[in-house]
């Protein structure tokens, strides 16, 4: 199946076991995890818990979105500008560029169309809709994150992409030409051609992996983009770790801090935030708007599908957060946002016929997917 990708070899994989998260047979998290975190009497979801298990896991109804195009015909007043797609796929527009961060836009997160979690909808806007890209952003390679589908479609735009390390053979062989690809080690930059633009990737406490015998076989990362004007902060998918403040000791604070959200559990605490420690995070990095991601778009947990908005919201008025909870198609400027609105209430009074986001009970997932999803 071409969507497993392709594994690292080459200079490629010289390079990846010069870096010092190589442990020998793949990369490792290198911060000591807090206690806590994860909890060691919680056992991870079957997958009949997966299929089965919680409670309103999916909308009733379908959730309400913007057409992005109209408010991407004209530049951002302040010069930093957000839309969610969906899921961790954000558009960003900061001093004249566009950037997409880990761009999803297939049916499922999954290697196959007939299993896997399923979106709850499309997302606002189709890819060939998009404007130019400058930059295409991916953390790592989970299929909620790098999509075959999609990338096949953005291999055929003239976009440079920047990513972990490893993480350039799956791109390669999803179609994108390697002169297109930069693969960053934790802590090393990329400065886009004729403009000011920095990305550095950071760390993150996750893990990796397309199939049963590739985990941790490339970097996942967290990365910050900088000119001399904006700073936005992305986290791919992280635990809670104390890089955090490592990465505003180093890089600074930021204007806009993106961080994942949704698809949390006991289980596996240590490599998700959930809202809770995504606003422990937040204060780490040194507060700024805060945008979350990772939630709204594909059933990964056994948690209700809008726990995280309704648990973000109620703790950030509490803790003084400046929340931005935009629709998916709603462009979103830092400098201007207006207070959050719980949008997502109305979607269950609907009570439309949906079929589940999970994988169906009658297509088994495959079996080299990774524990958990994502």
């Amino acid at each position: 199946m071409k969507a497993f990708g392709k594994k690292p070899d080459g200079a490629r994989q010289e390079r990846m076991r010069a870096s010092p998260m190589w442990a020998g047979d793949g990369f490792r998290n290198i911060y000591p995890i807090a206690p806590g975190l994860r909890d060691p009497n919680v056992k991870m979801p079957s997958l009949k818990d997966f299929l089965c298990g919680g409670e309103r896991r999916v909308p009733n109804g379908p959730l309400p979105t913007l057409d992005p195009r109209h408010a991407w015909r004209k530049p951002p007043e302040s010069g930093l500008r957000a839309t969610w797609l969906g899921h961790s796929s954000v558009l960003i527009e900061i001093d004249g560029l566009r950037l997409l961060t880990d761009p999803v836009w297939g049916p499922r997160a999954s290697p196959t169309r007939l299993a896997g979690p399923k979106r709850f909808q499309p997302a606002p806007v189709k890819l060939k809709e998009l404007p130019p890209l400058d930059l295409v952003l991916v953390s790592h390679d989970h299929y909620d994150h790098l999509d075959y589908p999609t990338i096949r479609e953005l291999a055929k735009t003239p976009a440079p992409f920047v990513t972990s390390l490893g993480v350039g053979a799956h791109l390669e062989a999803f179609g994108v030409p390697r002169e297109r690809i930069t693969e960053l080690d934790w802590w090393e930059s990329y400065q886009h051609p004729g403009s000011e633009l920095v990305v550095t990737a950071t760390p993150s406490q996750h893990f990796s992996g397309r199939g049963l015998k590739d985990r941790n076989a490339t970097l996942w990362s967290s990365l910050s983009m900088r000119t001399p004007r904006h700073s936005v902060f992305f986290s791919g998918d992280t635990g809670l770790t104390g890089q955090f403040e490592e990465i505003r000791e180093r890089l600074g604070a930021f204007d806009l801090v993106m961080l994942e959200v949704g698809a949390h559990h006991p289980a596996w605490g240590d490599i998700h935030l959930g809202p809770d420690n995504a606003l422990k995070a937040l204060e780490l990095l040194g507060g700024g708007a805060f945008l979350p991601v990772h939630w709204g778009t594909f059933n990964l947990a056994m948690h209700a599908w809008d726990a995280p908005a309704e648990t973000l919201l109620a703790s950030a008025e509490r803790r003084n957060v400046r929340l931005l909870m935009p629709r998916q198609g709603e462009a979103v400027e830092p400098a201007h946002a207006e207070r959050a609105a719980p949008w997502w209430r109305g979607v269950d009074s609907v009570a439309l016929p949906q079929e589940s986001s999970a994988a169906e009970p009658d297509a088994a997932a495959p079996k080299s997917m990774p524990w958990p999803l994502d």
